[in-house]
């Protein structure tokens, strides 16, 4: 089977389109890591200023150790939440690029089968065993490439589950050591 020139075109144009997406979709992750950050920064400099105050008017050791315990509940909870928008950003942008992936794959399968078939059709008389050998063995790689991508997503599914029960359990394991203090 040959290409040709305006499919290879048409190819061309189709992967830039391709390109030109992710590209955005990571500048679209890396703007929103940026803003997450300066969120994080502004309010870690209002809790400093307002910690800085609160230290200042504290008169005796027993109000320190009250403070103190007072501030670690906040700051734990502030610390799982830039984490927990963090891992959805990185998850968001990397799920895009993903699913971008599995369709070129699968538009990739399409045409390789589709050009099997045309080969199939114009082999010469006498080849239908060797034809059917390969079509066989063809099946046999995406049915292998399918499990991987199953496989792929349920390992993601896992991690993002565990994930969210060790970020809770971190938040509510903090809270009762703030609540002794």
């Amino acid at each position: 089977m040959t290409l040709t020139p305006d499919q290879v075109i048409a190819a061309n144009k189709a992967n830039l389109e391709t390109l030109v997406g992710l590209t955005n979709k990571a500048f679209s992750g890396l703007e929103q890591l940026i803003e997450l950050n300066l969120a994080a920064a502004k309010s870690t400099l209002a809790d400093s200023q307002q910690q800085a105050h609160s230290v200042l008017s504290v008169k005796d050791a027993q109000e320190l150790l009250a403070l103190q315990s007072s501030l670690f509940q906040p700051l734990a909870e502030k610390a799982v939440s830039y984490n927990r928008h963090l891992y959805e950003i990185a998850t968001g942008t990397g799920s895009h690029f993903s699913s971008t992936v599995e369709e070129k794959v699968a538009e990739a399968q399409k045409a390789f089968t589709s050009m099997i078939e045309t080969a199939t059709k114009n082999a010469p008389a006498g080849s239908e065993a060797a034809v059917a050998a390969f079509k066989t063995a063809v099946s046999a790689g995406n049915n292998a490439l399918e499990s991987v991508q199953k496989a792929v997503k349920q390992a993601a599914d896992v991690a993002e589950a565990n994930y969210k029960n060790i970020a809770a359990t971190a938040l509510n394991a903090g809270k009762p050591a703030a609540k002794k203090r």
